[in-house]
């Protein structure tokens, strides 16, 4: 790796701090496999990768290529799929979610949580010929696939009232009209599942991109996580066939929480990432630089506060793992699924947001001209905030919590 990046031999205090006691072999293996991927091919591409101006021509196809060569897009899924057949897929994967967010979030989130948990997740549980066909594709890096729930009336309410997208019976499949918007990799999609009206009740419908009457804005420009390319998508009377039903009538929005599910435990992984990378960045900054004649890492204030972090990431890591297992072994991760989104978004802000207050003005700056080195921690802090906002925004998840806690008779 070339000497110009804030990530050049940063140490990893996990492998102190922490460990995998707990944790299946097969998923210990995992880890280790998709860190050295990560350092190799992420690495040295993080500073082009996590500052790239979103454009459809921005989106990455070749790290597709790279993940799926890789075997990458295999560990969630059985092997009659063309996956590994492990024991415990989504614990693999929430761990794959969080060793890519180390070094670039917007691959972690575009080219995997996207493409791997929550468009792949929902061709796992899709009709035999839906899953058997586009899946195995989808492992090997042939297609690109989009998740489209959200509307612009509508995304943390998916309720089929507050929904616009339809879809209109006709011989042979459904005609679908109206507009997603925030669709991740829509720009580049090959296929998208799509969550849609029909005589008042939602379904869920896997559209080819390439059809007539599919038009895909250019990606919004947003203020971080950039290569997680989203656009607004257009249905004009769409014309999709019976066998391409994922969901049926009644059943849509069933399925679309099932992916997002298995999403917001991917959300809470990728925020330990992300707030692993911050805390490497800020201890290797309070053992290198002095102030008042001591290393900053003397100052008692520093220490108990990186104390703090060091707790709260261990907590949000157990937690994502600990929901990640509950699907493996029930279906049903929550209401830790919910917890583990809440504590990994908001520990990535947290650390991120002391770790540039600890380099004082160094933190502060992408790119220190004079030296030549590009500050990763500057990335970090503007990708980590969306992740208290999408896959259900972090205010729904807790009220979620509330609901268990205190019963919905109480909180509606």
């Amino acid at each position: 790796m070339r000497q110009d990046s804030s990530l050049d031999d940063l140490p990893r205090t996990a492998d102190r701090l922490f460990d995998d006691l707990l944790l299946p072999a097969e998923t210990i293996d995992v880890r280790n496999e998709v860190r050295e991927f990560a350092r190799v091919v992420l690495a040295p591409r993080a500073t082009e990768l996590n500052d790239a101006i979103e454009s459809s021509a921005a989106f990455p196809r070749d790290l597709v290529t790279q993940l799926a060569e890789a075997g990458i897009y295999q560990i969630p899924y059985p092997a009659d799929v063309g996956g590994r057949g492990l024991q415990f897929p989504m614990l693999a994967a929430a761990t794959v979610a969080e060793e890519l967010a180390y070094y670039t979030p917007g691959v972690a989130s575009a080219l995997f949580d996207g493409q791997a948990l929550l468009v792949g997740g929902t061709l796992q549980n899709a009709p035999a010929r839906i899953r058997g066909e586009y899946l195995p594709r989808l492992i090997r890096g042939e297609i690109v696939g989009s998740f489209a729930t959200s509307e612009p009336a509508a995304s943390t309410d998916l309720s089929a009232a507050a929904m616009q997208t339809t879809a209109t019976p006709v011989p042979g499949g459904y005609r679908l009209s109206g507009q997603k918007r925030w669709i991740t990799n829509s720009c580049a999609a090959d296929i998208m599942t799509v969550l849609c009206v029909v005589d008042g009740v939602q379904a869920m419908l896997l559209v080819d991109m390439h059809a007539d009457g599919v038009a895909v804005a250019e990606p919004d420009l947003k203020m971080g996580n950039r290569l997680q390319l989203t656009s607004d998508v257009t249905f004009t009377d769409v014309f999709v066939p019976n066998d391409h039903v994922i969901a049926e009538p009644g059943r849509g929005l069933a399925a679309a929480l099932r992916s997002l599910t298995l999403g917001r435990i991917g959300v809470g992984a990728m925020g330990v990432g992300m707030g692993q990378c911050a805390f490497d960045h800020a201890v290797a900054h309070l053992r290198r630089r002095s102030a008042f004649g001591s290393k900053l890492g003397a100052f008692q204030h520093w220490q108990f506060r990186f104390a703090e972090h060091a707790i709260a990431l261990e907590s949000a890591r157990s937690l994502y793992q600990k929901a990640a297992r509950k699907s493996d072994i029930t279906g049903s991760p929550e209401p830790e699924g919910a917890m583990a989104k809440v504590t990994g978004s908001r520990v990535a802000v947290d650390v991120a947001r002391d770790a540039i207050q600890v380099h004082g003005g160094y933190g502060f700056v992408r790119r220190l001209t004079a030296d030549g080195v590009t500050n990763h921690l500057e990335s970090i802090w503007r990708d980590a905030k969306v992740g208290e906002i999408y896959e259900g925004a972090n205010e729904v998840q807790l009220w979620s919590i509330a609901r268990v806690a205190l019963g919905r008779d109480i909180t509606g």
